[in-house]
């Protein structure tokens, strides 16, 4: 939005789409007025919704079955003899069972003190993440511009107390020597400069980074029922796991014991069967799967519900948001889910490999080229994956056509999400660990006062640091999805013409337009 436009323009192009070019031929208007008219089919729908990507549901139905009828047949055939402690009979040639004692095991001093450190941690998380919400939704300028100094002060004191704590302590400067000390404190330095260079830079954008949260806050305040409903997915899953994990333990009970000679010795090992390490295969892959299905299910009724929101109208409460998105989500959008799923899973597992080609420092610029191009590539589909699972859970369509009309959505408004995703998300991580950083020095103070911990203390600390900075961080995660689903759903009212939520036009009309896009659109001027 430059200043040289009128603003009467500006206010009308905010909210109107670029939906019509002069007119060259009566074929050109023809097609475009068919484009138009299927442009402002998107909408929210929330009415019943047709099953979608079908293939990939039974796909991951048939991994769940295969795992638990496999796992079933490994408790049934298991060798009851597995545990047992054998020694070679030379007489017999065979294996015999010895007897074996245990040894009694102490907990450390510091396990107590560590457990009521994390329980206490857990049920302050609770009103912490309340009262950041909160006060993010009715003070956001304040908290971000109390939080910037702390952005550089935290971890410029904590740098300045290792370094000076370390040459303090004879044990800790034998194990690391002064060099080392020195270049860690050079590199914190480094990153803290490189911090408040990011600060600079984008001064003039934290204004609307404040607007943006702002207006997050309050969608999501509206729907707090999320709060509820995502750890229970979290924890559905882990109580899924526990089978699967039962299913790996006595499969590793498939098997016999054997004499093999080792180095001119005999001695009794035990053979798993040849389909154990296939079995231990596919259970990964499938807890994997499901992990990254959960994810996505997620997004998927953070999208949903939020969309009910923003497209209800502001004189009537969002009614049932989260039932309908979790019965889409577990309905007819599962297959998509399924399918989204997988696709996550399959770039983590292709960027691990590529991060450990990149370790081995494997030579050749062919290498350099091919790591180049995979990068790239797994770039382009985490972004284009970004959006697609938010626009099938506010439109129910499938995964390839929400991602191509999601690509086109941005396109035709000429909108990025570059902004949104690199400057609020990482200012609400800063702000999260500005608050875990406090509460841990908190702790640590407290414990080395009233416990006599010695060094311990710290390892206690960072435990406690550890579990809310995964609670406040998930409180971001949840954040990041809702400024991503207002996004998607400001840019199909920016495509219909229609101002669905007032407050949220007024910040999103000043996110700065998409260059390299605009590149590849032709001009549109509204239409009379």
């Amino acid at each position: 939005m430059g200043s040289s436009e009128d603003p009467n323009t500006s206010e009308f192009s905010a909210s109107q789409p670029f939906l019509s070019k002069p007119s060259s031929s009566s074929s050109e208007v023809k097609e475009e007025t068919e484009s138009n008219q299927q442009y402002l089919q998107i909408t929210y729908n929330s009415g019943p919704r047709s099953v979608k990507d079908l293939l990939f549901l039974i796909l991951f139905l048939l991994f769940h079955i295969s795992t638990f009828a496999l796992g079933i047949f490994a408790i049934a055939h298991r060798n009851t003899n597995a545990h047992a402690s054998s020694t070679y009979d030379p007489v017999t040639s065979s294996c015999v069972e010895t007897h074996s004692t245990l040894s009694l095991y102490s907990s450390p001093h510091w396990v107590k003190p560590l457990t009521w450190t994390l329980l206490l941690t857990l049920l302050l998380s609770l009103p912490f993440s309340w009262a950041l919400l909160l006060s993010l939704k009715h003070y956001t300028k304040h908290i971000v511009y109390a939080s910037l100094p702390f952005f550089i002060f935290i971890p410029l004191f904590l740098n300045v107390y290792w370094f000076v704590a370390c040459n303090l302590r004879s044990s800790c400067s034998h194990v690391f020597p002064l060099a080392f000390q020195i270049l860690l404190l050079v590199f914190v330095f480094l990153l803290i400069g490189i911090v408040v260079w990011i600060l600079i830079v984008n001064r003039h954008r934290l204004q609307l980074t404040v607007n943006i949260i702002k207006v997050a806050s309050d969608a999501l305040s509206h729907n707090l029922a999320l709060f509820a409903v995502l750890p229970s997915m979290t924890l559905a899953l882990l109580v899924y796991y526990v089978p699967l994990v039962v299913f790996l333990v006595f499969s590793k009970l498939n098997g016999k014991l054997v004499v093999k000679e080792l180095e001119g010795d005999y001695a009794c090992v035990w053979k798993e069967d040849l389909w154990v390490p296939f079995y231990f295969v596919l259970v990964i892959l499938t807890m994997l799967w499901s992990a990254a299905a959960t994810v996505e299910a997620q997004v998927y009724v953070i999208s949903g519900t939020i969309a009910n929101w923003y497209f209800s109208k502001d004189y009537q409460a969002p009614k049932r948001g989260i039932r309908t998105s979790l019965r889409n989500a577990f309905g007819p959008s599962s297959g998509t889910i399924c399918l989204s799923g997988s696709l996550i899973l399959v770039v983590r597992m292709v960027r691990c490999v590529v991060d450990s080609a990149r370790q081995e420092d494997a030579p050749g610029i062919v290498n350099l080229v091919l790591r180049c191009c995979v990068n790239a590539l797994l770039t382009t589909v985490d972004f284009l994956n970004k959006f697609t699972i938010n626009f099938a859970a506010i439109t129910g369509e499938a995964y390839c056509s929400s991602a191509k009309m999601t690509y086109e959505l941005l396109r035709r408004n000429l909108l990025s999400a570059v902004f949104v995703e690199t400057i609020s998300s990482r200012l609400l991580a800063g702000i999260v660990f500005v608050l875990s950083a406090i509460y841990t020095i908190v702790v640590c103070a407290v414990l080395k006062a009233g416990i006599n911990l010695g060094a311990d203390s710290y390892f206690v600390a960072a435990m406690a640091w550890v579990l809310l900075l995964v609670v406040l961080g998930y409180l971001v995660h949840v954040l990041d999805n809702v400024i991503d689903t207002i996004y998607v759903c400001y840019a199909i009212d920016r495509d219909r013409g229609e101002v669905c939520k007032q407050d949220v036009h007024e910040v999103y009309v000043h996110l700065p337009r998409s260059r390299s896009l605009s590149q590849s659109v032709p001009t549109r001027t509204l239409g009379v």
